[in-house]
């Protein structure tokens, strides 16, 4: 490195503002070391029992008086050590109190950031950023801001993500949002309870513990199996209940915004151009109603539900504001399989549907939970067919496209002949859409 390069790079480095997370982070942080305690004694119960049982009042006292500071003092050194910057190119984020990690987040490959409050966090005005990047499966996240500068922060660097310049990005703020759907919290319950699933895992949660116990006779036993149970069906309803409460769509420049949760606030964005799979579903109990739920698959993104419930009209607007250009055909419109189909999936065959479009790639599948995947043609990034020994007696193969998003749809039990000529036409529409296909950026 030449003189001049030198002095360039340590100009630039003393252009870089490094700053703290908010001071209440020490107190989530010294949780850690107690965190590692109990976790140790749910691990091994009777090891824990034994050790304290050894244990006096006294030496009680003075382990707590131990523990206690030392808890403190880690979270407030682990603070301390903690320091991002966002430079003109990346989110620079150094963290570590004895082994030292800095991540270096390059700002054009953040997918999504998201902003999300436990319940403490919104009594003491803070929040976390979760950042979604191409290419990690798990997020990087700064947590806590406070609740002002985590927006303002998150708008920057979108800007920034969308091609402002550094020196203006920070004026950007947030982009205006206008509301689509709010699910209010009557529909939201109702539909829980038509949901077939919580049924099955209440049932389940309150029948199989005493069955086991009149074979049995064993506490543990019950408890082992009840305590998941229990938890499966408390998530199944009330967990869902709390954690899609409030449910909100809005459209912004940024992407769709989506905010819920009762307890914990989240708010999220759905970028644009990066949904690979839009799913609807339809549980049986919803029908009448004329109710859906629409799930997503994101490259790169955690974010799985656009709708939790909604009429279909409704839900198929929004849709259209993810996948735009693209209409959801309707049940007319959807090819069945071919009636040879029936000896390899016997009944469950009738579920089974598929339509092609100028835009999109549409499949069904399910008799009592029906789901419509729709890939548009732009992110199909293969396409194959597949012929077990049985469907290949039965005259009938499955075409498979997988997404941007690791995940594969699946049209099943086509007419070979069809499915051979489906293979070939949706090769040449992936490439095609690909070539006319808008940019993958916020605010383009």
């Amino acid at each position: 490195m030449t003189a001049h390069g030198a002095t360039e790079t340590s100009e630039a480095a003393a252009e870089v503002s490094e700053r703290r997370l908010h001071p209440v982070t020490p107190l989530r942080r010294a949780w850690a070391p107690v965190a590692v305690l109990i976790g140790w004694a749910v691990h091994d119960p009777d090891g824990a029992q034994r050790h304290l049982t050894r244990l006096t009042t006294t030496t009680l006292l003075i382990g707590l008086a131990v523990l206690v500071p030392a808890a403190a003092l880690y979270g407030f050194c682990s603070w301390w050590f903690t320091h991002f910057a966002v430079t003109g190119t990346e989110l620079r984020i150094r963290t570590g109190l004895v082994f030292r990690r800095t991540a270096h987040i390059r700002l054009e490959r953040i997918q999504a950031i998201d902003i999300t409050q436990p319940l403490l966090a919104r009594v003491a005005g803070v929040a976390k950023l979760k950042l979604d990047v191409i290419g990690t499966d798990k997020k990087d996240e700064l947590a806590f801001l406070g609740a002002d500068e985590a927006r303002t922060l998150r708008a920057e660097l979108l800007a920034r993500a969308a091609g402002f310049a550094p020196e203006t990005a920070h004026e950007v703020g947030e982009a205006p949002s206008r509301q689509l759907l709010r699910v209010p919290p009557g529909v939201l319950a109702l539909s829980l309870v038509l949901t077939g699933a919580t049924w099955v895992s209440v049932a389940a949660a309150l029948v199989v513990p005493p069955v086991l116990w009149l074979f049995t006779h064993s506490l543990w036993t019950v408890l082992a199996v009840a305590l998941p149970l229990l938890g499966a069906a408390g998530a199944s309803s009330v967990g869902r209940f709390v954690a899609e409460y409030d449910w909100t769509v809005g459209e912004s420049p940024d992407g769709l915004r989506i905010d819920h949760g009762l307890l914990d606030r989240a708010h999220e964005t759905v970028p644009p151009g990066r949904v690979q799979t839009v799913r609807i579903v339809e549980p049986l109990l919803w029908r009448r109603r004329g109710w859906v739920r629409v799930e997503l698959d994101v490259a790169g993104s955690s974010n799985s539900v656009l709708v939790p419930v909604a009429p279909r009209e409704i839900a198929e607007d929004v849709v259209a504001r993810v996948l735009p250009g693209v209409s959801v055909p309707g049940p007319a419109a959807l090819s069945p399989a071919p009636r040879s189909a029936r000896w390899c999936v016997p009944l469950w065959w009738r579920g089974y549907g598929l339509a092609v479009t100028d835009t999109v790639f549409a499949a069904r599948s399910g008799l009592l939970r029906r789901s419509l995947a729709l890939v548009p043609h732009a992110k199909v990034q293969s396409v194959r067919m597949t012929q077990g020994p049985w469907e290949r007696a039965r005259g009938v193969a499955d075409v498979c496209v997988d997404t941007g998003a690791n995940k594969t749809v699946r049209a099943r039990l086509r007419e070979a002949g069809e499915a051979r000529e489906l293979l070939a036409a949706q090769a040449e529409r992936s490439r095609t859409g690909r070539r006319d296909a808008r940019p993958d950026r916020w605010m383009a």
